[in-house]
């Protein structure tokens, strides 16, 4: 019979091991699948500058070095100790941006950067960030149960997403809308409202393309709004004079609100041939690189097309371009499964989160990092307009870098809290 002193031995060393095992544990699709995308941007980066004596490369890596420890850094903390931090940090975020538009550095025609120290800093994507952390505090704390809830989410999201639009970055600021409608899907908003949240942008679009389809639009729009909403006669009405305002002003705004360059550049990715030279290249030469690759593709580092620049600046936006040349039909699925693969697993530890507020911070991260992976690849491949979209992790982007690891931090806290605790009721 094991004596008391035996037992408790027993018992701490048990307990010494499962704490050893919790430091050691190790998520190989949460942290794998970005990292294996980092070490592969690097050779595509790389490759596009072999005529250039830039090494942005280099760059990638060790950003991406120093992006990691800070994940790992942020995946010790518990999210309920941020808890308490939350206005503060957006606040400041607010704040930096507000900087931007005051003492900001211009490059291509955008102030969206803080020179400090001989660094540029932008704040934009800290704000993301920043704002799925309050959202998703606000959401746990009130759920979206009458429509006056919808209230304070759009209020927390409006004022970034209005900073970072004017500076102009309209590809980031979409990217707070995206995180916005994904965090109040997953806090219980019905789908019926969600439509009618976001019909104000199909009704735009569908009274510049196709001005007689808006009638069944909005008689499906009028029966939303009668089966989902309380006041339904008022509900009714409201909704079809919003979106009877933005289908009487959307093509006026596109006339006279829009310069030509602003107007080609987000319908030329239908016929890109209209401008061959000016509006279109970058979609042309994009598509011509990646059909170029075929099958199997040229080769890492083999890409004729990527060796000579056919692309201006294509280690950034348009790196998929020199995926597709160079890895071909087959590394992009490769790609593109492994987003999925990622994508999957961070909705499991959502679904495996002890707290509302923790899963909330999951889906926005997934939110943000998926919305940017479907825009960026549409855009590359020709079926969408240029939005200045990086692609996570494989697109070169000090900032963004950062940004997209620190949230694999925040995501990696849940997890490891959720495992914390189903090892305690074992």
């Amino acid at each position: 019979m094991p004596t008391y002193q035996g037992t408790r031995a027993t018992r701490l060393g048990a307990k010494a091991r499962g704490k050893r095992r919790q430091r050691i544990q190790f998520d190989p699709v949460l942290w794998g699948i970005p990292v294996f995308l980092t070490l592969l941007a690097g050779v595509l980066i790389a490759s596009t500058q072999r005529q250039s004596p830039l090494a942005d490369w280099e760059n990638h890596w060790i950003t991406a070095v120093v992006a990691i420890g800070a994940a790992v850094g942020l995946s010790r903390v518990a999210l309920k100790h941020l808890q308490q931090l939350l206005l503060p940090v957006y606040i400041a975020t607010l704040v930096s941006l507000l900087a931007v538009k005051l003492v900001g550095t211009s490059a291509l025609g955008a102030q969206r950067w803080i020179s400090i120290g001989g660094f540029n800093i932008q704040p934009s994507e800290f704000a993301k960030l920043a704002a799925i952390l309050l959202l998703a505090g606000i959401l746990a704390k009130h759920p979206i149960e009458r429509p006056v809830d919808l209230l304070r989410p759009m209020a927390v999201i409006s004022v970034p997403w209005a900073m970072v639009f004017i500076q102009p970055d309209l590809g980031t600021s979409l990217v707070f809308g995206a995180v916005l409608l994904a965090m109040l899907y997953w806090a219980g908003l019905p789908l019926e409202w969600l439509v009618l949240l976001i019909s104000p942008l199909p009704t735009a679009l569908i009274a510049g393309l196709l001005p007689w389809g808006l009638i069944p639009w909005f008689a499906l729009l009028a029966l939303l709004a009668w089966r989902s909403l309380p006041w339904k006669a008022i509900a009714v009405a409201v909704s079809l004079a919003i979106n009877g305002l933005f289908a009487w002003i959307t093509p006026l705004l596109w006339e006279h609100g829009l310069k030509d360059y602003q107007r080609d550049r987000l319908i030329l990715f239908l016929d890109p041939t209209k401008d061959p030279l000016g509006g279109g290249y970058h979609l042309l030469q994009s598509t011509v690189g990646i059909g170029s690759g075929q099958i199997f593709g040229t080769g890492l580092m083999q890409g004729q097309l990527t060796k000579l620049q056919f692309i201006p600046e294509q280690h950034t936006d348009f790196i998929f371009s020199a995926l597709g040349e160079e890895a071909g039909f087959i590394g992009c699925v490769v790609v593109l499964v492994a987003y999925l693969v990622w994508a999957w697993r961070l909705l499991q530890i959502a679904g495996q989160a002890r707290s509302d507020f923790e899963s909330l911070v999951v889906i926005g991260v997934l939110a943000m990092v998926m919305f940017q992976v479907i825009i960026n690849i549409n855009m590359t491949i020709g079926l969408g307009p240029v939005t200045g979209i990086p692609l996570p992790w494989l697109s070169y982007g000090r900032f963004a870098l950062l940004v997209n690891f620190m949230g694999i931090g925040l995501v990696a806290s849940v997890e490891r809290e959720a495992r914390r605790a189903r090892m305690r009721l074992q």
